[in-house]
């Protein structure tokens, strides 16, 4: 039988450039939910494209290391650099943060992780924060591309950007080079371009078009990337055609990875592994192989991972959306919540697996 949860939010809705000095904000509890660095993340950049401030306190209080990291200050900061916000509290270890943001404008901003920190995760806020601008803006972020507990960047190039593009997002990466823990020193540019946000009707995935994916390594030897490709085509041989790209760089940092996408008629689905030391070149390709079949299996039509960085993107359009996943996991869960603390909303979840989930923007 199935079970049917329904949400109805509905909330004030406060002056498309509300500040701190007129006494409306949005108060967040960083410790809710998952309770990490993408409530931060998520926070600021909706705080930007919606022109309401927001107040997050407790941040990452239930972590080993509570407060701001230095990826989420960046992060901040970059968000505030392209709406002119007035910040406080934005230092390392700070519990709170007050972000008061001004009219968000494209251009071009220059971001500096340091070392290793996910390049991925602070272009994450910076495209929402610009998801309702005019034109089109310039990207340029230095740190890591390939780390543990974010997306790599490929991810955002074969999954992630094909589905905003459905949306109404151009987003492109123009130059890339790669930074791997603990080094970094990777580099990414990405050309933003919104179009006015669409709802993303995916019920169904249409007929299957095909697998791509890429190997790649650094400072590593020809062999590693060959193998991990070759791994990957024979763990997908029933689901043609399969290409598989292979990259080697070389740079500051050491590291190799796969990156897979199955392509349908109305979605793209993906998959990754991260190499570590140890693990074989074709045990990471099983890994992303094994992966990506689980999701070829189902009638998933959203990874779990672009079902909770595109929600956001859902709340803004000007249509409903509609996604199945195999499980609702609790990033998502928290983006549901983190989210209509500044949009108005439906969200209905049915099934017991996979999920069936709509999201109805409410405009009053």
């Amino acid at each position: 039988m199935t079970s049917r949860r329904t949400y109805r939010y509905v909330l004030p809705i406060l002056p498309m450039m509300a500040s701190v000095k007129e006494g409306k904000e949005v108060v967040i509890d960083g410790s809710m939910g998952e309770g990490g660095g993408q409530v931060v993340r998520t926070s600021v950049a909706l705080s930007a494209v919606t022109g309401k401030a927001v107040r997050i306190k407790n941040i990452r209080a239930g972590r080993s290391r509570p407060g701001l990291m230095a990826q989420h200050l960046t992060a901040i900061r970059a968000v505030g650099q392209l709406c002119d916000a007035e910040v406080a509290g934005d230092k390392v270890g700070s519990s709170e943060v007050m972000f008061s943001p001004s009219c968000v404008r494209p251009g071009r901003i220059d971001v500096e992780v340091g070392t290793a920190g996910s390049v991925s995760l602070v272009l994450q806020s910076c495209i929402l924060a610009l998801a309702r601008t005019d034109g089109e803006s310039l990207l340029i972020i230095k740190g890591g591309t390939d780390v543990k507990m974010a997306p790599p960047l490929s991810y955002y190039d074969l999954v992630l950007f094909p589905l905003l593009k459905m949306m109404g997002i151009d987003a492109v990466i123009e130059e890339f080079k790669r930074g791997f823990y603990p080094e970094g020193g990777g580099m990414c540019q990405v050309r933003v371009g919104p179009k006015g946000i669409v709802g993303l009707d995916l019920d169904v995935r249409g007929g299957f078009k095909g697998t791509k994916g890429v190997a790649y390594s650094q400072n590593l030897p020809e062999h590693v990337v060959s193998r991990m490709a070759s791994t990957a085509k024979r763990e997908l041989v029933d689901h043609q055609p399969v290409t598989i790209l292979q990259e080697r760089s070389y740079g500051p940092s050491t590291g190799a990875g796969v990156v897979l996408s199955a392509i349908y008629e109305r979605t793209v689905i993906g998959s990754s592994c991260l190499g570590e030391k140890g693990m074989s070149s074709e045990r990471v390709a099983q890994m992303a192989s094994e992966e990506l079949r689980t999701y070829l299996r189902s009638i998933c039509t959203l990874d779990v991972h672009a079902s909770d960085q595109l929600l956001p993107y859902m709340a803004l359009a000007d249509s409903p959306s509609v996604f199945i996943v195999d499980r609702v996991t609790s990033h998502l869960e928290t983006q549901i919540e983190l989210v209509r603390k500044f949009l108005d909303m439906d969200v209905s979840i049915e099934g017991q697996g996979p999920f069936k989930i709509r999201i109805t923007p409410i405009r009053t």
